[in-house]
């Protein structure tokens, strides 16, 4: 897996997100299955509730062009310090991938670091905890 390409599609992203509130923008590039790579950035919104943060964003267009599994997410927030997937994120990710799906938390395309999503939301709440 090529950690370097994906790093630089969410870097890519990062310089078009929408940010005029809190001037904290975020990129991230979702690898599906596939080979497909979908990127996205945070969007935000005056209501704050209607903004969207970046992984979501790559995630929705993958999943609303027809993919369905996730193998990693690579995102840049800071490029001070790394910045990580918010909660609300690390569970869509968990929805459309497993434990074994690769988190990318990276300041450059030469300093970033990679987590398992099972070391960001270990006990993920799934749809196998939701019994038929």
């Amino acid at each position: 897996m090529d950690y370097k390409k994906l790093i630089k599609v969410a870097l890519n992203y990062r310089n078009r997100a929408y940010s005029p509130y809190s001037d904290f923008k975020v990129g991230a590039a979702v690898l599906f299955e596939s080979g497909e790579i979908y990127g996205g950035c945070n969007i935000e919104n005056a209501s704050f509730g209607a903004t969207n943060c970046a992984e979501r964003t790559g995630i929705f267009k993958g999943i609303s062009e027809g993919e369905s599994k996730i193998k990693a997410v690579a995102v840049v927030g800071s490029l001070e310090e790394l910045t990580y997937p918010c909660g609300i994120c690390r569970q869509v990710i968990a929805e459309f991938g497993d434990k074994d799906v690769k988190i990318i938390i990276a300041k450059s395309e030469n300093d970033y670091i990679v987590k398992d999503m099972n070391d960001i939301l270990p006990g993920a709440f799934t749809k196998s905890d939701l019994g038929k």
